[in-house]
């Protein structure tokens, strides 16, 4: 990877929408060659896909909340349930294994307070391997990893 398609993943990091015309004369390429180059970073696995950035709100999941859980038990066969489990709810849209403490970093984006009480306690807290749930919730959001 050299500069231009550093350049170039700068520009569709922003604006995953832009022709591909407009994208070449921005990176300082003609089409045909930077049509080339999105295609080989896409064939390469650099870039992974594109995405529409939708707001929460509108298809009722307006509050997000970080949790911090810790399980019960490390053991392989603990582990591997917790995680399917929780990655197949339709509320949790991110979900980390952690080094250290917290064991596992849970977003989840619900309707409203009601409705994450009802997933908290019917869902999560359900579980049997969750030791210990810290729920966090955002009080303003300030930057996000989509411009």
């Amino acid at each position: 990877m050299d500069a231009l398609d550093s350049a170039i993943l700068l520009q569709l990091q922003q604006d995953g929408r832009l022709s591909n015309q407009d994208l070449a004369a921005r990176v300082g390429l003609t089409p045909a060659p930077c049509l080339r180059r999105v295609r080989r970073l896409e064939a390469d696995g650099v870039i992974t896909g594109y995405a529409a950035i939708v707001d929460p709100a509108a298809f009722e999941r307006g509050l997000e909340v970080i949790i911090h859980a810790d399980l019960v038990a490390k053991n392989l066969g603990t582990v591997a349930a917790f995680e399917e489990r929780v990655a197949a709810m339709d509320e949790v849209v991110e979900l980390r294994r952690m080094f250290g403490i917290p064991d596992y970093f849970i977003r989840v984006q619900v309707a409203d307070l009601a409705a994450y009480e009802r997933w908290l306690t019917t869902q999560l807290m359900g579980d049997p391997a969750i030791a210990r749930v810290d729920s966090r919730i955002t009080m303003k959001l300030i930057k996000t990893g989509h411009h």
